[in-house]
């Protein structure tokens, strides 16, 4: 494998905005050429981005046991003794149980169009033959860490909408499920075997409770919690 070529002009990268982050992007690679690792890891910092650099992907994934803090790429070789770059994109897909993948640019000196294909269904971000420029791989890192950041935004947005949805009562949960499914108060005092009264007061509470000023926001935030149908709130 040869490094990165540079790009023709003698301008420096440009350096990856960070400001919306609590804690530094941080861009994993993995190459089991040290040559690579070394160019990526130059070019990485020359940023502005926190980077580390891994032989192998039983040695990321072994690093994956420790929590990464703030959004988080990973630039990864697609051909490695042990274990391809594809492998370990699928045993990360499969780590992440149905969430978003993680974001990957593969490089690759052998790459093909199937190849190509599967990485890109599979979730990457991009998927760059040797040799590329510096500014393609700054680009396709740019998308990924945007990736990684929208992630963490709706991570914590539904860790926010749980909570409130935690604080409501068995019979709160109920009102809300039906008034997120279009059921006016008659209707929900019906099926639910109570007065409109005792209605219109769980509505007002579930409401405060989930600091919603609108139906439409609080049919967004149980869509977050994927619990849109279910009727008896999980």
């Amino acid at each position: 494998m040869t490094a990165p070529s540079h790009a023709p002009s003698s301008a420096p990268p440009t350096p990856i905005d960070t400001t919306d982050a609590s804690d530094p992007p941080l861009v994993f690679v993995v190459d089991d050429d040290l040559s690579m690792r070394e160019a990526l890891s130059s070019l990485i910092r020359s940023a502005g981005l926190r980077v580390e650099t891994w032989a192998s992907p039983a040695e990321f994934l072994d690093r994956l046991e420790h929590p990464v803090a703030g959004p988080a790429c990973l630039v990864l070789d697609v051909r490695m003794p042990g274990m391809t770059g594809l492998e370990l994109q699928q045993q990360l897909a499969e780590r992440s149980a149905g969430g978003r993948p993680w974001p990957i640019v593969f490089i690759t000196g052998h790459g093909d169009i199937p190849m190509t294909v599967r990485a890109m269904r599979a979730g990457a971000i991009e998927f760059l033959p040797k040799p590329f420029s510096d500014q393609e791989l700054l680009a396709a890192i740019d998308l990924a860490l945007a990736q990684a950041r929208a992630a963490q935004h709706d991570a914590a947005a539904r860790q926010s909408v749980q909570a409130r949805f935690d604080t409501l009562t068995p019979r709160e949960r109920e009102v809300l499920l039906l008034m997120v499914q279009g059921l006016r108060n008659k209707l929900t005092a019906d099926r639910l075997g109570i007065s409109e009264v005792t209605v219109k007061v769980h509505r007002h509470h579930v409401m405060e409770k989930m600091r919603a000023s609108s139906l439409p926001m609080l049919v967004d935030m149980v869509d977050r919690l994927g619990l849109r149908g279910n009727v008896s709130g999980g």
